[in-house]
């Protein structure tokens, strides 16, 4: 199939991109310039390149007629963040792709109830970008299951992690020198008694399920599936392992919610509560059931591999140890 993927170069990107390209299909990597992908890969010399401007053209309203003079049978989008600029798209695909897979976010979820969530409980979003993606979720899957609709099968990701940048520690935020802290035997406050939750997802799992969709539409299309590892962490437990990585005893000072933003540099703070407030633990049962979805990476293997390449990079400072990680993946 010719497929199109716009915001190709980004995280998921890096994995998906050569797994279509190795299974034979024709791929067109849409980005905003010729950025180097987060992942080498030889697969990439074989991707067609179009640069395109996605803010502007949807505001000229010409992204999605754009799009579609592609000739795509799957068009796989990355990056949209408004439901004016999805129906653009879709209005323009209607009739001419076979399929259009959009990424998500849990965070259409909001606070939950019931734990683990399934694709189908109550959604209570909260914040712009998770109310945002929500409106642009109904929007998809309606016009999706109206007749004439265009086929539409939808990935939500979690916490999106592997090597290379930055990942989402015990703390709920982006700021390495939480591991440099667990790593050298510092003081790390968590809110309450830090059972909080986290759940991620490496990359490549969320390039494998996307794939997944557009292998099986009759079974993805018109539905929404979490692209998430097996299972999520608590605050606490993650900041234990992620410290015995480093051969220490975590040292944890459990403290009230605002002490513990207090604590924080001020542009962590609202990193921390979004993640930490909304604690999602979602289920990819309906994954596994319908389309054999099968993460390779646990959510601590995840983690790991990321703060790893932090390490040998040098962003947690000098004299840092290599991870010793026993390894909680099928792959390890």
């Amino acid at each position: 199939m010719r497929i199109v993927v716009i915001g190709a170069t980004g995280h998921v990107g890096g994995y998906l991109i050569p797994q279509l390209v190795e299974r034979g299909h024709d791929v067109v990597a849409v980005s905003r310039g010729e950025a180097t992908p987060y992942r080498d890969d030889p697969g990439w010399e074989r991707v067609e390149r179009v640069v395109a401007d996605r803010t502007a053209e949807d505001a000229a309203g010409t992204f999605g007629t754009r799009i579609a003079a592609l000739g795509a049978d799957v068009v796989v989008d990355m990056i949209c963040f408004t439901e004016d600029s999805a129906r653009q798209l879709v209005d323009a695909l209607r009739g001419r792709a076979r399929q259009l897979v959009h990424i998500g976010t849990i965070w259409t979820h909001g606070t939950l109830t019931e734990v683990p969530a399934t694709e189908d409980a109550p959604k209570r979003p909260w914040g712009d970008y998770g109310v945002r993606k929500a409106a642009i979720e109904r929007m998809l899957l309606a016009q999706s299951r109206a007749e004439g609709g265009l086929p539409v099968a939808i990935v939500h990701p979690g916490h999106i992690s592997g090597p290379g940048w930055r990942v989402i520690g015990p703390q709920g935020t982006l700021d390495p020198d939480v591991w440099r802290r667990l790593a050298t035997g510092g003081e790390v406050l968590l809110p309450g008694f830090g059972l909080e939750t986290l759940h991620h997802v490496h990359a490549e799992d969320v390039a494998q399920l996307i794939r997944l969709c557009i292998e099986q539409p009759e079974a993805a299309d018109s539905e929404a599936f979490h692209a998430v590892s097996p299972q999520a962490l608590t605050a606490h437990g993650f900041a234990e392992e992620a410290a015995g990585w480093f051969g220490r005893e975590a040292e944890l000072r459990f403290t009230t919610w605002d002490d513990f933003a207090e604590s924080l540099p001020e542009e962590h703070r609202e990193a921390a509560l979004a993640h930490l407030s909304r604690s999602h633990v979602m289920s990819i049962e309906k994954g596994r059931r319908l389309l054999g979805y099968a993460p390779d990476h646990s959510s601590l293997a995840t983690v790991a591999e990321a703060v790893e390449r932090l390490r040998s990079d040098g962003e947690l400072g000098e004299g840092i140890p290599p991870l010793r990680f026993a390894g909680r993946s099928r792959r390890s």
